[in-house]
């Protein structure tokens, strides 16, 4: 399997990046061959003495982000004394003053920490993704594979500072739990009993229980300081930010910050295999029923999507999306064809071929097209013998105009739709698993470059795409937001499921 870093790595002539520093002196690149050994002496070597972490004559603002990360890996699920921050710290203090000895050490061991922390952030997740594409499977990368891809970065500074060589999901949910923990997890528990709403101007025994849960002041009068604090809460919490304290915000305060922020950690886990490189990528999030179409780590655009129902969820997986389907038959499911068609070809005498479907005698490439006489349909309605059915392309077919393909066994696609009216509803989770996309053509107008277009209306013609695309559909019911966290129903009840494996580790 290869590491979602290693694409990178067909890099091996050192190449100095856009932007970087002036050359260290002649007097630090000689304390750095002193300083290297083994593996690392080869990585230097190979870059011509020239560092990572030293511009000019000084460390650059990146060695005290290192030292930063490192200190705070709990929020990584890692033990800090692993990297021994206090003694990174001195080493990185005592290079301040300009000794090239001084920063060659600090030099080495600051890359030496690195490739560290992120192997031991590349390790296995409890998160349960199916790789349809083994090229897609995360692998622990070795220590100079990690400084190679480092090395070649356009920015260092920007690459460790935004956690270059993960999602940027993930450094985004990561600083989000390092503020939920320092604003709400040190707070007073307690259980508001259940009343009236609070709000503005209200007092009373319930209003100085919540100023108490919420670090504030003794006082029973909802004042414009409690206000401001509710208000607060409610956002970090993906709650409407009203001040208004009715039953959702209770729930939310009685559940307490060691819930919440065990369900970012969890979200984490899944936020850790998604991808932290790549040209384009696509990302599914089944829990927001959204898209996201990224470039160059960058979002280009987003849409609704429709997922799974409950009881047919849409599964956790990662895929190189390959073609697409102009002009597309459905295949209607087994349970489908007895529900909805059997009784209107038996009970009204209604013809297939008018109400747009085709019967065919098996599931292989071979199967011909039935007659509808030849069809037991008594068999059929009776769930004794199953019959193929499809619906013929058109505008109420239900693949719409295009789906988009990354071939794997569970039937798992993205597609167009013509009930555009549903991505109105909020919780849009209606489909059987397959993800229904809002805009089509505009995903296939970024899949391609251009509008998708087929020089006929014949059926099932595939257009393959330049370079297949990954696509990865995760679930995070714990989620970076522009403002905050959104915290999310857990529709399929996967956090349970993971829990008792992150718990594990």
């Amino acid at each position: 399997m290869l590491s979602c870093l290693t694409p990178v790595l067909a890099i091996s002539v050192f190449t100095q990046p856009v932007g970087a520093q002036t050359r260290p002196s002649g007097a630090v690149a000689a304390e750095l061959r002193s300083e290297a050994g083994g593996k690392l002496k080869t990585f230097y070597k190979a870059r011509s003495w020239w560092p990572l972490w030293i511009r000019g004559n000084t460390l650059g603002p990146e060695a005290d982000r290192m030292v930063e990360l490192v200190e705070t890996a709990g929020l990584d699920g890692l033990d800090p004394r692993a990297f021994d921050p206090e003694d990174l710290r001195e080493v990185v203090d005592a290079a301040r003053g300009g000794s090239p000895r001084a920063l060659a050490r600090a030099e080495i061991r600051l890359s030496r920490t690195f490739a560290a922390y992120v192997r031991a952030l590349r390790r296995i997740s409890s998160a349960k993704m199916v790789y349809l594409d083994q090229e897609l499977a995360p692998d622990q990368p070795t220590d100079i594979e990690v400084l190679r891809v480092a090395g070649v970065a356009p920015s260092f500074p920007d690459y460790i500072d935004n956690m270059g060589w993960m999602s940027p999901v993930y450094a985004q949910l990561r600083a989000r739990l390092a503020d939920y923990i320092d604003n709400w997890a040190t707070l007073p528990e307690m259980t508001l009993p259940p009343g009236p709403v609070l709000r503005a101007g209200t007092k009373g025994e319930r209003v100085a229980l919540l100023r108490e849960r919420l670090g504030l002041a003794g006082g029973a009068a909802f004042d414009k300081e409690l206000a401001a604090r509710t208000k607060a809460f409610q956002a970090a919490h993906g709650l409407p930010s009203d001040a208004i304290v009715g039953q959702k915000t209770i729930a939310a305060l009685n559940r307490g910050a060691g819930y919440y922020e065990h369900l970012l950690r969890l979200n984490l886990d899944r936020a850790r295999i998604l991808p932290n490189t790549g040209k384009r990528y696509i990302i599914v999030d089944a829990a927001a029923a959204r898209l996201w179409l990224y470039e160059d780590g960058q979002v280009r655009d987003t849409m609704k999507v429709i997922v799974g129902k409950p009881t047919e969820p849409t599964p956790m997986l990662a895929g190189m999306m390959r073609y697409a389907v102009v002009n597309p038959y459905w295949n209607v499911p087994p349970d489908l064809v007895r529900k909805r068609i059997v009784p209107r070809v038996v009970e009204k005498g209604e013809k297939l071929d008018a109400m747009g479907y085709e019967a065919l005698s098996g599931w292989t490439t071979d199967a011909r097209v039935l007659d509808q006489s030849e069809i037991d349909w008594s068999a059929v309605a009776a769930g004794t013998q199953e019959l193929r059915v499809r619906q013929l392309p058109g505008k109420t077919n239900s693949m719409g105009r295009m789906k988009f393909m990354f071939p794997n066994d569970l039937g798992i696609y993205l597609h167009d739709t013509p009930e555009k009216a549903l991505f109105k509803e909020d919780a849009r989770r209606f489909s059987s698993g397959c993800v229904r996309v809002e805009d089509a053509e505009r995903l296939a107008q970024w899949l391609f470059g251009r509008p998708l277009e087929v020089p006929t209306d014949k059926p099932e013609q595939q257009v393959y795409l330049p370079q297949a695309v990954p696509v990865y559909i995760t679930y995070l019911t714990a989620a970076p937001t522009e403002n905050g966290i959104a915290f999310r129903e857990d529709v399929y009840g996967r956090d349970a499921d993971q829990a008792e494996r992150f718990a594990g580790r």
